[in-house]
């Protein structure tokens, strides 16, 4: 069986996202994953990776380290042991596939494919053209699952290109029964959040519509998982691990959350999702690859600005989204009418 190596080196939802293209992968050939620290976690659930090789890149890490000979050796260095014959290279469309085809040529990977911009010499072998070869305004999913599909791996029969994860733990005793409503206010790009007072408000509108709520959060995001949480909902902000997230989410019947990692954890269970999406990346490739509805200005002045912080004050895109709108979504996902 071939060994490949696939490499999607930046954060948690984007290793979802390439999930798809891992298990077509998968089906013939034998998977290592090389995935950034911020991703590794849910590398680990995802079917078809025989192995998790973690490494911080400085080309692609939002928060990059400097770029230091010996770190790249020793990446070179551990590649070249894995003996794997193929390299498959995920990125997105801002991201440069060709310093990473550098280190895997070194290892001596002897095939590899990638969607690239720039001409890339001897680096690669099938090509991608963004815009030409491959279309970019589709999901992020579909982008993976088109390079790998040029690198000759189609979707096998009966896989329906869905995001899925697998080995998440049961949740019940942290949540009590299942049918709550998860609201998740925290992202890890400033400029993707709703105001902590929306979500307060939401969750009280939430309340009121005879939902639990139950509002979850990262450890360094308990205090605003408290202020959101109020009294009114059960407060998990800090008390769960990424896998366990998971199994909170997949036994809700709806989550309320912005573009982040969470959003993609809960289309990859299943759940499905009040979408609060900032403008600033296009909805059509990074919106919930699931049942959804999108809430947010799209034509706001921070569109396609791929902004960290809000460049526009007062966050308009978001902040206009008023707590009653959220629960209305909700009502039709579940398929309520009042």
């Amino acid at each position: 069986m071939s060994r490949v190596l696939v490499c999607r080196l930046d954060s948690e939802g984007d290793v979802l996202l390439a999930g798809p293209a891992i298990r077509a992968i998968a089906h013939t050939a034998e998977v290592t994953l090389l995935c950034g620290p911020r991703g590794a976690q849910a590398a680990g659930l995802l079917p078809g990776v025989s192995t998790v090789l973690t490494w911080h890149c400085p080309w692609i890490d939002p928060e990059p380290e400097p770029v230091r000979p010996q770190d790249f050796s020793t990446l070179v260095d551990t590649v070249r042991g894995l003996g794997c014959d193929r390299g498959v290279i995920l990125t997105s469309f801002h991201q440069s596939p060709l310093p990473t085809a550098l280190a895997l040529r070194l290892a001596g990977i002897g095939h590899l494919t990638a969607a690239s911009v720039d001409y890339p010499g001897s680096l690669l072998d099938i090509r991608l053209r963004p815009g030409q070869d491959l279309a970019e305004d589709q999901p992020e999913a579909g982008r993976a699952l088109a390079i790998a599909a040029a690198a000759g791996f189609p979707l096998p029969p009966g896989d329906d290109g869905r995001l899925a994860i697998t080995g998440y733990p049961g949740t019940g005793e942290l949540t009590g029964p299942p049918g709550y409503v998860v609201l998740h206010p925290g992202a890890s790009v400033p400029a993707r959040s709703w105001p902590p007072r929306r979500c307060a408000e939401a969750v009280a509108e939430l309340v009121r519509d005879g939902h639990r709520v139950v509002v979850t959060g990262g450890p360094g995001e308990t205090g605003l998982t408290a202020e959101v949480a109020g009294s009114h909902a059960l407060d998990l902000g800090g008390r769960t691990s990424f896998a366990e997230l998971a199994g909170v989410l997949a036994r809700a019947a709806a989550v309320v959350v912005g573009n982040t990692g969470p959003a993609h954890l809960a289309a990859a269970v299943g759940t499905p999702v009040v979408s609060l999406f900032a403008p600033v990346v296009p909805a059509i490739r990074w919106a919930p690859h699931g049942p959804h509805v999108l809430l947010g200005d799209q034509w706001a002045p921070c569109r396609d600005s791929r902004a960290r912080v809000c460049p526009v004050p007062g966050h308009p895109c978001l902040d206009g989204v008023p707590a009653t709108a959220v629960a209305e979504a909700v009502r039709s996902l579940l398929g309520v009418t009042v």
